[in-house]
C-alpha cells in the first residue's frame, strides 16, 4: 500500500525523489494511517484545485485497502 501511494505521487509532482511517505501504527478499528511529504513547491500539484487530487488519492488508496480486507487514510503533510 506504502508503495502504491508513492508511484501515485511520483507521478504528480516535479521532484519525485522529495516524495516520502510514513505509515503510523494501526489504529484501534485497523485503520492504517498514511503521511505524505512532498517538496514545498510541489503541495499543490498534490491538492489540486480545491484538493481534487488530494480526494483522488484518497479514493484509489481506500478501493486499494477494500481489496485486501483493510482499512486506510491518506493525509498530506
Amino acid at each position: 500500500m506504502k508503495d502504491l501511494l508513492v508511484v501515485i505521487a511520483q507521478g504528480l509532482v516535479e521532484d519525485p525523489a522529495a516524495v516520502r511517505v510514513d505509515e503510523d501504527e494501526p489504529l484501534e478499528d485497523g485503520t492504517v494511517v498514511y503521511h505524505l511529504h512532498v517538496a514545498e513547491n510541489d503541495m499543490g500539484r498534490v491538492i489540486g484545485k480545491q484538493g481534487r487530487i488530494a480526494k483522488a488519492i484518497r479514493v484509489v488508496m481506500r478501493a486499494a485497502a477494500t481489496r485486501v480486507n483493510g482499512k486506510v487514510s491518506v493525509e498530506i503533510d
